[in-house]
């Protein structure tokens, strides 16, 4: 029924590359295309007599448009998954637009150089418009809405589980829940142990960016925002229990900001072991997290990058892995003129993960998701041209679909508030 050009082969590929195996049915023919050709192979292989899925793989550098450019035509795809990094986001865009392809991606779109002055002075003006420093932001992104429509293509923004879910999670609610939605607080709770003193649960570059960047939210419209860390708050979590979670920048709340009309209040938090805090904390400050080269005995080096290559590889993590992810939306407003309250979330768990597809939660909770909304675009039941984010779509049959292969939703209608 469909060829679907996978562009990545780590942790979260390989569960969204399995999960397309089961649904082999529409996902007919797959092409799984990386730098490293190897693990291609070595997945392809894994799958074998599994699946009537036809794979075949491939050698791309996902930072070159010409050579993605000559797969999507060598290969003629009905869509592009890319499941690579989010440095590589605009030029897998580009090079979409160039073949005619319709495209995804499971995170917004983030620069690898930060240095770069062009792209510096572009960014230091976003910062003093809306109010933000994170190095991430949808205006990338979005400033290609107008070509993909011309070009009757579709392009799918952050189908992940957050970004992705959670905003499937506020469009549901929207259309099912509430006349109006006053505040939304998404909450990101990893209640999993790998045994490792410290460890990221996806790529450690994208991951300690993310996590020492300062906090922001939205409040009445505008942009708040807080030193990394300083706002935090405990919660019970559904088959977890009680932890620490810390307010974050993150993608979708810009999004929700633009798409979800009258809400007040927007916040997203993720929770955080102190040993973790502490391992990040002494890195940052001794200059680990910086992605500005130095020079090291006589080599041009990235302290990140080199971080990168000393901590554990998130897709090894899985059969270390115990414990249950809750990820989630509580919100407030009204429905008839009343008050209510509101939660939608789902429980993962690490090992579970790994008994099914190898994985540990946190790649589960992304490469389902990125799977689901492939399945939206390949049976037409989110298709117009155009640059969208998750909630923009129906979020139903997406739901739906998450309940059928493997992140069904859980359901509160008297749930703690976060104050």
């Amino acid at each position: 029924m469909s060829r679907v050009l996978v562009i990545g082969c780590g942790g979260v590929a390989q569960v969204a590359i399995q999960k397309c195996c089961q649904v082999d049915e529409v996902f007919t023919e797959l092409c799984i295309a990386s730098r490293t050709v190897s693990k291609c192979e070595a997945l392809k292989e894994k799958l074998a007599g599994k699946t009537k899925t036809v794979i075949t793989t491939a050698k791309v550098d996902a930072d070159n448009k010409d050579e993605v450019v000559a797969l999507i035509k060598a290969y003629k795809p009905d869509l592009v998954m890319n499941i690579a990094l989010p440095y590589q986001d605009l030029t897998i865009m580009d090079a979409c637009l160039e073949a005619g392809v319709n495209y995804m991606d499971t995170a917004n779109y983030e620069p690898e150089d930060t240095d770069d002055p062009t792209w510096r002075a572009i960014y230091e003006k976003r910062c003093e418009e809306k109010g933000f420093s994170a190095y991430f932001d949808y205006s990338w992104q979005w400033a290609y809405r107008e070509r993909f429509e011309k070009a009757g293509l579709t392009a799918l923004l952050g189908c992940g589980f957050d970004p992705g879910v959670t905003q499937a999670y506020c469009a549901y609610a929207q259309k099912h829940e509430f006349d109006t939605i006053d505040t939304i607080d998404i909450l990101d709770c990893n209640g999993g142990d790998h045994g490792y003193k410290f460890a990221t649960n996806f790529n450690p570059e994208v991951n300690l960016r993310e996590v020492s960047a300062p906090g922001s939210y939205i409040e009445n419209g505008r942009w708040v925002e807080i030193p990394a860390m300083s706002i935090k708050r405990e919660y019970d979590f559904d088959g977890v229990g009680r932890k620490d979670m810390y307010l974050l920048h993150h993608e979708e709340i810009e999004s929700l900001n633009e798409n979800i009309p009258g809400v007040k209040k927007i916040r997203f938090f993720m929770t955080f072991g102190q040993s973790y805090l502490d391992h990040m904390r002494c890195l940052e400050d001794v200059g680990m997290l910086s992605t500005s080269p130095i020079m090291f005995e006589g080599k041009e080096i990235v302290p990140i990058k080199f971080l990168k290559a000393l901590l554990p590889d998130p897709a090894s993590l899985g059969p270390r892995t115990v414990g249950k992810t809750n990820i989630g939306c509580i919100f407030t407003g009204k429905k008839n003129g009343e008050e209510k309250t509101y939660y939608i979330y789902n429980i993962c768990d690490h090992q579970e993960c790994y008994k099914e597809l190898g994985s540990q939660a946190i790649s589960y909770t992304t490469g389902v998701p990125a799977m689901c909304g492939a399945l939206m675009l390949l049976t037409g039941q989110w298709n117009k041209p155009g640059v969208y984010t998750v909630e923009e779509f129906d979020p139903d049959p997406f739901l739906a679909a998450l309940d059928r292969y493997g992140l069904p939703k859980k359901e509160s209608h008297a749930p703690v508030l976060v104050d």
